[in-house]
């Protein structure tokens, strides 16, 4: 799409492909690839910011499941897979890290003798609790482009697309 008469790399794209390949359809790009494209910039710009805090968007992502969790800010590792859509060799390297820097820890679940629980440490409370106002704040910078009801609209819109593929 054209905004004010600039064309993205997405449309250059279609382009090339129009003048090699006329007969195939590449319309699906302009949404899978500029989705691809945004969820990158947007992971660099929010690490960007929690950096400053020592954390990147992988590790912020593990305390703030934790801590939205309520007390005692704890869940097993299958529950954080699960919330994080992630597997669980990607979870368990950053329990490690957050584990090492005390802001994590883990523990045998009292219920499952063979389960573990992880727990948010009070330093890793204390630094999810600061960093999660300013990365708020920098997430609507990354977004100011959109008006609010742009990104009402846009949220729907991935929303419904989410549910579909999640499905």
């Amino acid at each position: 799409m054209k905004i004010s008469g600039k064309l993205d790399h997405i449309d250059r794209v279609r382009a090339e492909w129009a003048a090699e390949r006329p007969e195939l359809d590449t319309s699906p790009i302009e949404v899978v690839a500029r989705v691809g494209r945004v969820a990158r910039r947007l992971d660099a710009g929010m690490n960007a910011v929690l950096a400053e805090y020592g954390l990147r968007r992988d590790t912020f992502d593990v305390l703030a499941a934790l801590r939205r969790s309520g007390p005692p800010y704890e869940l097993s590792p299958s529950d954080l897979y699960g919330r994080l859509m992630r597997t669980s060799g990607a979870v368990t390297n950053r329990l490690q890290r957050l584990e090492l820097d005390g802001l994590v820890s883990r523990h045998p679940d009292p219920e499952d003798g063979r389960g573990l629980l992880v727990r948010l440490t009070p330093p890793g409370r204390r630094l999810i609790d600061r960093a999660t106002e300013p990365h708020l704040h920098n997430e609507r910078r990354l977004l100011a482009a959109l008006s609010p009801a742009e990104q009402r609209t846009l949220a729907g819109l991935l929303r419904k697309l989410l549910l579909s593929l999640e499905g």
